[in-house]
């Protein structure tokens, strides 16, 4: 039987033929001709070419912009057209945008896929490595996204920087307040909510009497004023105050630079101008949950519609900091992932075993830093007590494979769901719990049938 006529009898033999072919050609073609590898360091870049070149293939230049600019010069006068160079630190990062300045094709690449032969290693070998390597293809391309995206990036992670700073704050004032013996923190669930800061303020103003501070709660707040106060009785100790004192200021100066990346935010969203058209649901909409506490206090979730084409936030789990976190990280250009598959292969929610000698040595994912990743872990675990078809999903898998790998598998869900919006315009729409539940019990109703028939019984369905 012929190759063309070959019949597999599962998957797993069609993979074997294929990778059977693959390896009977093991010759290696030039990709790309016109290459140039570069050496990425803190205070010199090594530039090789091809030795037909230039009489001089290999080069030392500065980091200063002249020395940069002088470097992209003399890779057009050599003819090249793409670049290799590795990701190392922020270093690359003026280099990367003057050689796209220049019209320059630049290869991003992983350093773990770059790794040199055996023996002495040197800056100039590995330039050299890295233009062979490029020129027969062997290195991918890292993602970028377009210079919009990544000045939404910029301020995005900026912003993220001033909210940890802002909740280290609040986790030292809780703590000069045990040291003081103000047990605040129990009988309130915030010390950041409106009771929590104006109790703190008034003491660092020098308020000590309980009661006075106790009449500053919320109505809201379920404790009554006899048990604040009882909590607001302790030592008043003078360097603990300092302490927090200090502390209440640093957190006011975060919320000053927070409020003024929200304005950046806010300026740079508008200025996206290829607005999408937003597809209508084509059922009823549930009520989306309010806003995080640390969401910008601009209407976030209306500029993402208008930048994205779709609400994101429709999709259970992910609220308008997730969905914020994902344009920042990923853009709006899905064609740099053919399918839904390669996306989530890329933020490393996909199995990755190892085989050797037909044996599975590990499983699991890949261990990838991803923040876009990391949002959609965190979304889906919120899907806890999401009375959606989502929420019921998750509920199934944590119960079947514990919570870390249920985890991944929803985020592994929620990622196909996101590509599909960005990539097609569509719109989510929840078919509810007992959809889901309806359907896995037809699964398992079908399967029983199949072991049934397997065994030469039959199955019957009753009424109970």
């Amino acid at each position: 039987m012929t190759a063309g006529k070959q019949l597999w009898r599962n998957r797993k033999e069609r993979k074997e033929w294929a990778r059977r072919l693959q390896s009977e050609d093991p010759g290696l073609e030039v990709v790309h001709p016109h290459a140039a590898g570069i050496d990425v360091g803190n205070s010199t870049h090594y530039v090789a070419v091809r030795p037909d070149r230039d009489p001089e293939p290999v080069r030392r230049f500065e980091c200063f912009t002249a020395d940069l600019h002088r470097l992209a010069d003399w890779l057009q006068s050599c003819g090249v057209k793409t670049v290799a160079m590795q990701s190392t630190g922020v270093y690359w990062i003026p280099l990367y945008e003057i050689l796209e300045e220049h019209g320059l094709e630049v290869y991003l690449v992983n350093a773990r896929h770059t790794k040199n032969l055996p023996g002495r290693k040197s800056d100039v070998q590995e330039s050299q490595w890295l233009l062979k390597l490029h020129t027969y293809g062997l290195l991918n391309n890292s993602f970028q996204p377009m210079s919009e995206i990544r000045v939404l990036r910029t301020y995005w992670r900026q912003r993220g920087e001033h909210v940890r700073g802002a909740a280290t704050c609040v986790q030292r004032m809780q703590k000069a307040l045990t040291q003081m013996n103000v047990q605040l923190a129990n009988v309130i669930s915030d010390i950041s909510g409106l009771t929590g800061q104006a109790i703190i303020r008034a003491i660092v103003a020098g308020e000590r009497n309980p009661l006075k501070l106790a009449l500053l709660s919320d109505p809201r707040v379920h404790a009554s004023h006899e048990e604040i106060a009882k909590s607001l009785e302790g030592n008043w100790r003078p360097e603990l105050l300092f302490v927090l004192h200090q502390e209440v200021d640093m957190y006011d100066t975060y919320q000053k630079r927070i409020a003024e990346c929200d304005q950046r935010l806010q300026k740079h969203l508008a200025s996206f101008t290829r607005p999408l058209p937003i597809q209508p649901p084509t059922r009823k909409l549930k009520t989306k949950k309010p806003a995080a506490k640390n969401a910008p206090r601009f209407d976030l979730s209306s500029e993402l519609q208008r930048v994205t084409g779709v609400d994101l936030t429709r999709i259970d789990g992910i609220d308008v900091m997730v969905a914020q976190t994902l344009l920042s990280e990923v853009g709006l250009d899905m064609s740099r992932w053919k399918t839904e598959s390669h996306f989530a292969s890329w933020l490393g929610l996909c199995p990755d075993n190892r085989i050797s000698g037909d044996k599975v040595l590990s499983r699991g994912t890949r261990r990838v830093v991803n923040r876009a990743a990391t949002a959609l872990r965190q979304a889906a675990n919120t899907l806890m007590r999401s009375r959606s078809y989502l929420g019921a999903q998750y509920r199934r898998l944590r119960t079947k494979l514990g919570a870390p790998k249920a985890i991944t598998a929803m985020a592994h869900r929620l990622a196909r769901l996101v590509y599909r919006m960005l990539k097609y315009g569509q719109a989510y729409v929840d078919k509810g719990t007992e959809y889901y539940e309806e359907r896995f019990r037809q699964q398992q109703i079908q399967l029983l049938r199949k072991r049934a028939t397997k065994l030469g019984l039959q199955l019957l369905e009753t009424q109970g």
